[in-house]
């Protein structure tokens, strides 16, 4: 499949994440993965933020941190939910999440074998790199399940799937 692209429909994806809870400041405290459906987006603005890796260098120091950092500027704009999405396990999700600090401001989803992300042409080859097949680095912005903005990045870093990048395109 090629890339999707703005004016676009996701196809349907079936993400499993852990929700934040009181009980997982206890670092003791798995919690439960769930289930979350792309549906559950229609008639809402959704912003996507997707890395190769949770832990992973500029994922973790570069790429997420300023959309936490700029929260409350992203739910000025409208933006009813804000997800991270990698292709790691719900737990590590869970448990990069709490790293960071995301609680329930944002979703750390897990896109178990990338296979939402290929669907949508944005998965990532990186088995020479043994990390397997993993989400692309890029950023989107639905609304009711459109694409309205896609920055895939072409490049090491963080540019057009920044925080900064998907504010200006809210």
């Amino acid at each position: 499949m090629s890339v999707i692209k703005e004016g676009e429909t996701i196809p349907e994806g079936t993400f499993k994440y852990v929700p934040w809870s009181d009980a997982l400041e206890d670092n003791l405290v798995c919690g439960i993965p769930v289930e979350l459906s792309s549906n559950e987006w229609k008639g809402k603005k959704v912003v996507i933020v997707s890395v190769p890796g949770a832990f992973t260098p500029t994922c973790h120091t570069k790429h997420l941190p300023p959309f936490l950092e700029k929260y409350e500027e992203f739910k000025a704009k409208g933006v009813d939910v804000i997800a991270v999405l990698a292709a790691n396990d719900p737990f590590v999700m869970s448990g990069w999440a709490r790293f960071e600090g995301l609680k329930d401001k944002i979703i750390a989803l897990s896109d178990n074998g990338a296979q939402w992300s290929k669907k949508i042409g944005l998965d990532k080859d990186l088995t020479a790199n043994g990390l397997g097949i993993r989400t692309n680095r890029y950023a989107s912005i639905l609304e009711d399940n459109v694409v309205k903005y896609i920055g895939v990045e072409t490049a090491p870093g963080v540019s057009v799937s920044g925080a900064d990048a998907v504010l200006a395109a809210l």
